[in-house]
Formats: structure tokens, sequence, C-alpha cells
């Protein structure tokens, strides 16, 4: 498959939300550097929580429902929901306004951060997008998907 850029999809701000999450769910080291030490500019994990499932509902419903929209395929979407339902579950068992260390500590955290790790992967590469570069800001995602 040729890669796409973000905004090629019908609805690719919630695209860009899914992707955010999923990049910073997806990677220890940021969580380390920027969740862990409550760095500004990233929120924290309940934010990246609420951009995986504001807008897409997928807390609710498989994300196979958007494909053609906000997922390219059925891979695509496949992977989003075994990110979802495992973030989900330790949201659930840890509480929403838990504290990041509450979620990083959890036994199941590598487990989830693998499978949002696929999910970012494949998004990213689908994009036209190194998967390795450094999670953006909140603010750049703003300016991105004009919400700032």
């Amino acid at each position: 498959m040729v890669p796409m850029p973000i905004n090629d999809m019908p609805w690719w701000r919630w695209r860009a939300n899914v992707r955010s999450a999923l990049h910073m769910i997806s990677d220890p080291g940021f969580q380390q550097e920027y969740w862990a030490a409550g760095a500004a500019g990233y929120g924290d994990v309940t934010d990246a929580v609420y951009r995986l499932v504001e807008d897409t509902w997928l807390d609710n419903w498989s994300a196979e429902k958007y494909v053609g929209t906000i997922f390219r395929d059925s891979r695509e979407a496949a992977l989003v929901d075994v990110a979802v339902l495992r973030v989900l579950r330790i949201m659930h068992q840890v509480g929403a306004d838990a504290p990041v260390s509450a979620y990083l500590e959890n036994h199941a955290w590598p487990e989830a951060v693998r499978a949002a790790r696929e999910a970012h992967v494949r998004l990213a590469e689908n994009d036209g997008e190194d998967p390795d570069t450094p999670p953006r800001s909140l603010e750049v995602l703003a300016i991105m998907t004009g919400a700032a």
C-alpha cells in the first residue's frame, strides 16, 4: 500500500487524536519523561485515553465501524480494538482519575503498551510517517487539527 497523508481520511481529525493517544501510550520512554515527571504540554494518561475514545466511542463499539472514515482498513481497526480494550481494562481497574503511576505500575500495562505500539506503527506507516518520532505535544496536535 502506498502511504497517504493523514488528512485524506474523511474524519482525519479523529484519526489524529486516536494516533496521538496510541503514540503516547505506546512509548514507555515518553511516559517516564513526560507523564511520570508531570511535564507540561502532553497531558497525562487519562487525557490520552480520552482522546482515544472521546469522539469515536471506541469504548462502546468496534473500530471496524470506522473503516473508511477514521481507519484505512480492517487490520488497523483490529489493532486499535485490541489496544483500546487493554487500556480501558486498566482504566476500569485503577480508576479514570488515578495517578499516572497507577497505570504504569499495573501488571497489565506492558501488554497495553505493546498493543498500542502495534496499532500506532500500523497507522503511522499507513500515513507515511515514521512511527519512531517522538509524540507531538497537545499544542501541536491542536494546531494540526484546527482545534487551537
